[in-house]
């Protein structure tokens, strides 16, 4: 009766947090009209025109099951994307709470907002990134392995493989749990996950089969999202070998593509992963986890996935760029291992202090939220959507006919809902961009930056006037953030940006 009393205050708690993150998401997606990066407006595209061009859905950088989920939404737009992910990110919360409560962790509702306060989630939850996505999926064949369902539990995880690369890891991860059968550290797990096999006549003695000849066979569900991807990708582009042709160039073994970084760089970035004031909970939490071997599933694929990383962006393996928010991916774990580490804390403090328990939560949650409210309003990039806008709604104003969109961000195709198939090839090769920008039709329109454009393809708002180009239109902006005015030229501090319209009479 208690138990049951209990259970329906944290279901009331749950749905409480729920509710406000939602209005939070809401409040995003309506604030800021792009993302902290240009993939969020790419996977958007692709999403948008996969059905003109169905190779997006078996792209390899497009993400095969993230296009399918986004290329409905994508229909009605850039926000209804972004909303979805809202949903999206409120759907992997809840199935954290319930794998909460699935563990009997203490104060479950507490996952949540332990989710959602880290940064880097709080960042993607409102953007169109896969991250959240795998963070959803990871959480849901957690549940079902957890739960004993062994087979839907590798199905459901050999489908991460096609919304990030990170699923490869994950999955071999999984492997290895299904020949140990492993039970993660759960408490009170059920007897059905036994591999005892009782003979015909054998008046109750077991026969015990050996973990890994049982398990061998199952393994193979492991790579059925793979071969998902592999039969869809030759239906559609008749290519047997198209995942290997569609490979980027860039995510080669050693390719250095983004650059490298220290072996310790994700230790630095752990307050952007798990939240600078949940960083003591979290370390409690691991090393709780880990002394006590409970819920070793969620602990060994957070530490396989950071060992990964970090390794990756060191050597600089397959153009990893030492990003945060990659651990989005396995933020679920993430969040209960701080919220053993939480209930930790709180049980030696109501024990050697005799304080308040809800007086230091409440300040640790409200400055959290800050923290990342911050977090998300001092990306300076956000806020070239605002001068974007402000120039397409002068060329509306002053309308020529378009024949083809040339553009250096993302954000400038989704606000004139032009096709990505019609951009240049573009590379690092200044000479080709040129030849290329030279042999574009009449009546090709440019909307340029001067930060973006020089950088990635080495062209100036300059060189499309000596190809032929006319200048419509030039601006110079300064952006604050929406909520903070800092002055420094940090992180933060103000956007100054330029940008041009050309046109090819």
């Amino acid at each position: 009766m208690i138990r049951s009393l209990r259970d329906d205050q944290n279901l009331r708690r749950a749905l409480i947090w729920l509710t406000v993150f939602a209005a939070i998401g809401a409040a995003l997606v309506l604030l800021y009209h792009d993302a902290d990066q240009q993939d969020s407006g790419y996977h958007f595209l692709f999403a948008r025109w996969a059905y003109h061009h169905p190779q997006y859905f078996v792209s390899v950088w497009a993400r095969p099951l993230f296009t399918l989920l986004y290329s409905l939404p994508a229909q009605l737009g850039y926000g209804a994307a972004k909303f979805f992910t809202v949903i999206v990110s409120l759907a992997a919360a809840w199935q954290t709470f319930k794998l909460a409560r699935q563990i009997k962790f203490d104060r479950a509702e507490m996952a949540i907002p332990l989710l959602f306060l880290q940064p880097s989630f709080f960042l993607l939850s409102s953007a169109v990134l896969t991250e959240t996505l795998f963070a959803l999926i990871f959480a849901i064949a957690l549940r079902l392995h957890l739960s004993g369902r062994i087979k839907l539990g590798m199905l459901a995880a050999s489908l991460l493989i096609l919304i990030r690369p990170e699923g490869f890891f994950i999955g071999v991860l999984w492997g290895l749990w299904v020949m140990r059968n492993e039970e993660c550290g759960m408490r009170n797990a059920q007897s059905s996950n036994s591999l005892d096999e009782r003979m015909p006549g054998d008046s109750g003695r077991a026969f015990r089969i050996p973990h890994s000849a049982f398990r061998i066979p199952q393994l193979s569900l492991l790579a059925s999202g793979m071969i998902l991807w592999w039969i869809a990708a030759y239906v559609i582009t008749r290519d047997p070998l198209w995942i290997v042709h569609d490979w980027p160039s860039d995510w080669r073994p050693d390719g250095k593509a983004n650059g490298t970084g220290h072996i310790w760089s994700y230790i630095v970035l752990l307050p952007l992963i798990v939240g600078p004031l949940l960083i003591a909970p979290f370390i409690a939490g691991l090393w709780r986890l880990l002394k006590r071997r409970e819920f070793t599933c969620g602990v060994s694929a957070f530490l396989v996935l950071f060992a990964a990383h970090s390794l990756m962006f060191w050597r600089g393996w397959f153009g990893s760029a030492g990003y945060a928010r990659y651990f989005v991916c396995v933020s679920p774990a993430i969040a209960l291992i701080t919220l053993a580490g939480w209930n930790a804390l709180a049980e030696r403090r109501a024990k050697f202090f005799n304080t308040a328990r809800g007086s230091l939560a409440v300040v640790v949650i409200a400055a959290s939220f800050l923290i990342c409210v911050f977090y998300v309003d001092g990306w300076r990039f956000t806020r070239d959507a605002r001068a974007v806008e402000e120039m397409s709604e002068w060329f509306r104003a002053n309308e020529r006919p378009i024949s083809r969109l040339i553009c250096s961000q993302a954000y400038m195709r989704i606000v004139f809902d032009r096709d990505q198939w019609e951009k240049p090839a573009f590379t690092n090769d200044r000479e080709r961009n040129l030849e290329l920008i030279r042999q574009s039709p009449r009546q090709t329109l440019v909307f340029w930056d001067e930060e973006t454009g020089p950088k990635w393809y080495r062209l100036r708002s300059e060189d499309f006037e000596s190809a032929g180009y006319v200048r419509l239109q030039s601006q110079a902006f300064k952006f604050d953030g929406l909520f903070l005015r800092l002055p420094w030229n940090r992180f933060g501090g103000p956007r100054f940006q330029q940008m041009h319209l050309l046109y090819k009479n």
